[in-house]
């Protein structure tokens, strides 16, 4: 008997199956909304601690969320917004605060 007998042809039944395209998870946009009643450094507090932003940043999107009436504040797989939409309500209601933060669908 032969030992194992290597095929200079090389083997004809490579797997070219090429992987198929994997769908990236729908991202999700996390607003803030405009009042007349949250002050805005409640706002800048709430962008600081739950969206990691300096300073800086969170006074200019406070700034934006209140000369436009909202803002986007970041963009996140669909259980990350929901969970940071969660935190935001929940933080205005204990600090009473009437806050709105929304999730929608990107694009």
């Amino acid at each position: 008997m032969m030992a194992g007998k290597v095929d200079d042809e090389g083997d004809s039944s490579v797997i070219t199956e090429t992987k198929p395209k994997t769908k990236r998870p729908p991202l999700y946009k996390v607003l803030l909304l405009n009042d007349d009643y949250t002050p805005m450094e409640f706002v800048v507090l709430v962008l600081e601690r739950f969206f990691g932003l300096n300073h800086a940043q969170a006074f200019e999107i406070m700034l934006t969320v209140h000369k436009k009436g909202l803002a986007v504040v970041g963009v996140f797989s669909h259980e990350i917004a929901e969970t940071k939409v969660a935190q935001v309500m929940d933080f205005a209601r204990r600090h009473q605060h009437p806050l709105q933060c929304t999730m929608e669908k990107e694009d």
